[in-house]
């Protein structure tokens, strides 16, 4: 029923979906039914990527993305000494998305790509910037994706992989443990694809703090990237973590993300009164 609903929503066929236990599940699965010796992550993204391809022994070219978090068309060249690459569609930690024309491009390169739109749906077009409906012509594409953003499911973990390559996806199937999906998570996702409305209202609810958040983190006199999803990166030279855990407010720190240092942050985009509070904190740490 899941994989029905899942096909029903993305609008492919329901033999072109795997479900797995969360995105990360689904990231390790598609690397360890590539096999690649030779794999492209941009940097910085998501460590996941990174961590699946060295537990399969496999080299990792990290491709810089430029002062504003985009990605350039030079990454086309670097594809073509790649047999995998992965991308995330807007990037995380940036919240940037990757101009679709270009990502099409990329999707035509002689290589396994993987495409990870978990946080796809936070855009105002997401249809406009997806690889989805290359699908059927591009057999070598496989795209991620996941309620677990969009509806608060972190903790269920569920996600899906979608690909008209039969082949790839039974080799991901068989890369993973078996019963990957709990009921629990398979009645929750069903749920939440039903749920069309909510979608927007999210959509509506985040577009707006996003830009309040954005303009007011800029008034502190921080650097911040233009990111699209729920979430925001900004630069600070003082520690916000310890001020900022006393008052009862968890940060992201990104020193860990290729590309970055401790100095960048990640901020979720929550309600207003949330959102007041983080701006709140962060002034009187910078007092």
């Amino acid at each position: 029923a899941l994989r029905g609903a899942v096909a029903a929503d993305e609008g492919v066929p329901a033999a072109w979906a795997l479900c797995g236990s969360g995105a990360s599940d689904l990231i390790y699965r598609a690397v360890f039914a590539a096999k690649p010796r030779r794999a492209l992550v941009t940097a910085p993204c998501f460590g996941e990527y990174e961590a699946a391809l060295e537990a399969a022994g496999c080299d990792v070219v990290r491709y810089p993305l430029d002062g504003d978090f985009r990605l350039d068309a030079g990454v086309l060249d670097a594809l073509r000494g790649v047999e995998l690459a992965f991308f995330c569609q807007p990037n995380n930690p940036s919240g940037v998305p990757i101009d679709p024309a270009l990502l099409r491009r990329a999707a035509e390169a002689p290589c396994r790509v993987v495409v990870d739109e978990c946080f796809l749906r936070f855009l105002d077009a997401p249809e406009a910037h997806s690889v989805k409906p290359l699908l059927a012509s591009h057999p070598n594409l496989a795209v991620l994706d996941a309620p677990t953003k969009t509806h608060a499911l972190a903790g269920a973990r569920l996600g899906w992989a979608l690909c008209a390559d039969a082949a790839f996806l039974g080799a991901m199937r068989r890369a993973g443990q078996p019963w990957a999906v709990s009921s629990l998570a398979q009645a929750a996702g069903i749920a939440a694809l039903a749920d069309a409305d909510y979608l927007a209202r999210l959509r509506a609810l985040v577009r707006t703090e996003r830009a309040w958040l954005h303009e007011r983190l800029c008034a502190l006199g921080l650097r911040v990237a233009a990111g699209e999803a729920n979430f925001l990166l900004f630069r600070c030279e003082t520690p916000l973590g310890p001020p900022l855990r006393a008052r009862g407010i968890l940060l992201r720190n990104c020193g860990d993300f290729a590309g970055l240092d401790e100095n960048w942050y990640r901020a979720a985009v929550r309600t207003r009164a949330d959102n007041e509070r983080l701006i709140a904190a962060i002034g009187e740490a910078l007092a």
